[in-house]
């Protein structure tokens, strides 16, 4: 393989382009589709969060965020080609998302872009003419869709704006086509090439380099660098840019021209400056979240870390945390530092160098320079800070002031309280930490503390009335200057999802601190799934559900019902690797139903599934359902059947009520890890519980 220099600074700036697309979309979403007249009469120039001002929550689930942090899987799902296709991203995008839950505007046939393609391509169009205006109009397919997930795609190609380009535009003739696709070309290629240039005009000119010189964006990015040229005054700049290429010249709810100019816009009058080109693109209104996170990532990435304005703390309210709601969801609950490391190893792949697994992949290692990885803390204060590290440079300081005699800093694993009933789009999502894992960190007290401190691990989870409980873990007693590496295996939670994880300080009576060089876990869980004696109901929001009926309204915990095609009911990780999954299920009227194992989302998994013709199959999705091997088993509708599929390296082994009926050595692309399912195919299946252990 050919090898790429990359930036030194390669991954630090991946990092600060994640963060300036999650701040950006933060920053515009409680006002997107506004006007630019509502704007300044409600709220004025948007020098910095108002999301408390309209009572909107800071952290959302957004399709921004959402989709970009998604279709980038493609690439590692396909082995990081660069000869990814179209039609492979739009595979990745049936495997992703949940119809009608997730990601998507889900605003139907014709009026949402994205929706449309996604029913062509769940229709068997393939990817480009899923999105082609030939089949689904000028109109819808040159709206803002193709745009707004292309970051992902400049990341993965620093300092390579051709090859950013060329992965824009097969990523966006998945769902959009002629301008749109355009847009996101010459922004793609602008944010690659980011990474090595400064220069705005300069940047501008690469982008327009790789679209045609006679189309409609070539022809407005003229326009505005030529009113830049003559009008000091971003405001009347932004009334020619509505007058000559306005929402209502464009039919549709959201069309590119308009929302590309103003990206344009802001970039030039704001010089490249944070907050200034903040301020413009998101007072200017239209469609904020969707160009204030472009704007974001390419400010991100052109300025670095350092280049997040110094009138406002814009990273401190966000933390990292962002959430990622598809059918993988033991990614959902996320942060950008973890983010970035998967985008930069993208890159490394594509460039040929190795991968980098800071402090030996430890899932939080607060590396990058800053970074809190969505950790909040009670009675304290948190803080990037240099050293205090055995395996790395950096650490999280946890300080507290005197008098406070119990301090706990902890990170969400599954959906926090206050997530649990945020509006907009659908957050679905699995616990990351699960009973039966053992989880490992290592601290340090500092030097000048002045007593000795006790410091365990901790996890919260939810009780029957969907509140958190606290369990901490073993403690030590860290005198000052002393280090501990701290483990445990997480105990059983009666069935109940787990919350949170961290660390708990106690025994202070003086100000202090301790520092966390990192935290992670590892193993494969070890418990039951099934209805908790307590009630409450967070415990079926840790299932990802891709069935047509799933609620609590039935006596059987588990009632799955699928009006047609399969319909698959997951949790878990794409970091479960050799286990056995076991459940009991009741066919009640389906054409088949069965657990799968290793599943990383709705078109990647194995299955074990038995049928209303009496044979049981063992099958492998992907890229389409192949049958690994068969054997008779009688079908009787509302008897029990126990299953089991046993994974471990490239072997499945299958039974059917105690008795194997296939064992499978997989040698052709194996999936070696994934969360776990319950499935049903046109029909209704019951189960009272699911059962998880080591292989």
């Amino acid at each position: 393989m050919t090898h790429t220099a990359l930036p030194a600074d390669y991954g630090e700036r991946v990092y600060a382009g994640a963060l300036g697309k999650a701040i950006g979309v933060y920053l515009g979403r409680p006002f997107e589709g506004w006007s630019h007249e509502r704007i300044m009469r409600e709220l004025g120039p948007i020098d910095y969060y108002v999301h408390e001002k309209v009572g909107a929550p800071l952290l959302v689930t957004d399709d921004d965020i959402g989709g970009t942090f998604t279709f980038i899987r493609a690439l590692p799902d396909y082995d990081n080609t660069p000869d990814l296709t179209p039609v492979q991203i739009g595979q990745t995008w049936l495997n992703y998302i949940v119809e009608g839950r997730t990601i998507l505007w889900w605003g139907g046939l014709g009026n949402s872009t994205e929706h449309t393609a996604f029913l062509r391509l769940k229709a068997g169009i393939p990817a480009p003419r899923s999105g082609s205006m030939e089949l689904n109009s000028q109109v819808v397919a040159e709206q803002i869709g193709a745009q707004i997930f292309i970051d992902g795609w400049a990341m993965v190609a620093p300092g390579r704006p051709e090859l950013a380009a060329d992965l824009a535009a097969r990523a966006g003739r998945v769902s959009h086509d002629g301008e749109s696709v355009y847009a996101a070309q010459a922004l793609a290629a602008m944010e690659a090439a980011a990474f090595t240039e400064s220069d705005i005009d300069t940047l501008l000119d690469i982008g327009q380099s790789f679209i045609p010189s006679d189309s409609l964006i070539a022809r407005m990015v003229a326009d505005i660098r030529d009113w830049h040229r003559k009008e000091p005054d971003w405001r009347k700049a932004r009334d020619l840019l509505d007058e000559s290429y306005g929402y209502h010249l464009y039919g549709g709810g959201c069309h590119v021209i308009p929302n590309h100019g103003l990206i344009v816009l802001a970039l030039l009058y704001g010089q490249g400056e944070w907050d200034t080109s903040m301020m413009i693109v998101n007072t200017c209104g239209w469609d904020t979240d969707c160009n204030s996170g472009n704007l974001g990532c390419l400010l991100g990435i052109r300025n670095g870390l350092a280049g997040f304005g110094a009138t406002h703390d814009w990273r401190g309210p966000v933390a990292d945390r962002i959430y990622v709601s598809t059918a993988d969801g033991g990614r959902a609950i996320t942060d950008v530092a973890a983010e970035s490391v998967q985008i930069a190893n993208i890159g490394r792949a594509l460039a040929g160098v190795p991968a980098i697994q800071p402090k030996n992949g430890a899932r939080f290692h607060f590396e990058l320079s800053g970074s809190l990885q969505g950790f909040q803390v009670t009675e304290g204060t948190l803080e990037n800070v240099n050293g205090h590290s055995a395996s790395g440079q950096r650490s999280l300081a946890v300080h507290w002031d005197s008098g406070n005699s119990s301090i706990q800093a902890t990170t969400p694993t599954f959906i926090p309280p206050a997530a649990i009933h945020m509006p907009g789009y659908q957050l679905m999502a699995s616990p990351t930490l699960y009973a039966g894992q053992r989880v490992r960190a290592r601290v340090e007290a500092a030097s000048d503390n002045t007593e000795p401190v006790s410091c365990g691990l901790l996890i919260t989870h939810y009780n029957g009335h969907d509140e958190l409980t606290s369990v901490p873990g073993p403690t030590t007693m860290l005198q000052p200057g002393d280090a501990a590496d701290l483990t445990w295996t997480v105990p059983a939670t009666g069935g109940q999802p787990v919350a949170s994880v961290g660390i708990a300080v106690s025994g202070t009576t003086h100000a202090g601190t301790v520092y966390l060089d990192h935290l992670t876990w590892d193993g494969e869980p070890d418990l039951a799934f099934e209805r908790p004696s307590e009630g409450g109901t967070m415990w079926r929001r840790a299932w990802v559900d891709g069935l047509d009926d799933f609620n609590g309204r039935y006596p059987e915990p588990y009632r799955l019902i699928q009006n047609s095609g399969r319909g698959l009911l997951i949790q878990g990780t794409r970091e479960w690797r050799d286990y056995q999954v076991t459940a009991t299920l009741r066919p009640h009227l389906a054409d088949r139903t069965g657990i799968a194992a290793r599943v990383q989302g709705l078109q990647r998994y194995y299955a074990l599934l038995l049928g209303s013709d009496g044979i049981a199959r063992l099958v492998k999705l992907l890229d389409g359902e192949r049958e690994l091997a068969q054997a008779p088993v009688p079908w009787t509708l509302d008897r029990a059947y126990k299953l089991s599929l046993t994974v471990t390296g490239n072997r499945i082994v299958a039974a059917v009520d105690g008795s194997t009926i296939a064992i499978v050595e997989d040698a052709d692309r194996p999936l070696r890890t994934g969360a776990i399912a319950l499935t049903v195919e046109n029909g209704r299946t019951d189960c009272d519980a699911v059962r998880i252990r080591p292989s």
